[in-house]
């Protein structure tokens, strides 16, 4: 594989890993930052506490916490090996490893958004007879929109430049699980690689400006069309 090939094939997979990351964790982040921003109950403080580990904890500490948990000889590892789904040193590793790193990012971002709401519209709308899930749909979730669309944007950042945790868990293999970051990293320990990792620098960060012009654009379409309602 040459120089070239190899930039390309760790972009394809950083944008792969990323992707799959994104889609899986928002569901799963605006429920935790719904509970977080709306819920009273025992043990509010630990799972705030819980989500946001990944901010403080080194990335390779949390990698390395992935690792003996899915690991082939663990038996949450065994039990998904058995179901034909391998984690340890696999692409779909990075994507676990992508989402428990950006997802405190992706909860934070959304609960500021849930947060800023008025909780009366919402309860005016349940006076006038919608349902819960209504009123999420047709209240709520239009105005937390440019929010959400802030934590899908960080957490596919997050994803796209995760290193250490990525590494730690499913190792550097080119082709299989080395990202972008990875690719980096290697091309810096070649003497004269200097030139290559520059490259790929420069497709990094092209992506990521790309994203974020993308979800300018999407947050103010959302927001204009909130505004004509």
């Amino acid at each position: 594989m040459t120089a070239d090939s190899a930039a390309w094939e760790a972009l394809r997979l950083s944008l792969w890993v990323a992707g799959w990351a994104t889609v899986l964790a928002v569901p799963l982040a605006l429920w935790v930052a719904w509970i977080l921003a709306r819920k009273s109950f025992w043990g509010k403080s630990l799972l705030n506490a819980v989500v946001h580990l990944p901010l403080v904890l080194p990335p390779v500490v949390t990698g390395y916490l992935l690792l003996i948990s899915f690991s082939p000889n663990a038996p949450m590892g065994q039990a998904l090996s058995a179901m034909g789904l391998q984690l340890a040193f696999h692409w779909t590793g990075a994507v676990l490893a992508a989402i428990v790193m950006g997802f405190p990012l992706m909860v934070r971002a959304m609960r500021l958004a849930i947060e800023a709401v008025d909780p009366k519209l919402e309860e005016a709308a349940e006076t006038l007879g919608a349902g819960r899930i209504s009123v999420f749909t047709r209240v709520t979730l239009p105005l937390i929109g440019p929010g959400i669309l802030a934590g899908a944007v960080m957490g596919f950042a997050k994803a796209m430049g995760e290193f250490g945790a990525t590494i730690t868990f499913v190792a550097n293999i080119p082709g299989q699980t080395q990202t972008l970051p990875g690719a980096i990293w290697a091309a810096l320990q070649i003497p004269g690689g200097e030139g290559q990792a520059v490259t790929m620098v420069l497709m990094a960060s092209a992506v990521a400006v790309a994203a974020v012009l993308l979800s300018e654009v999407l947050a103010r379409r959302v927001s204009a069309r909130i505004a004509a309602k």
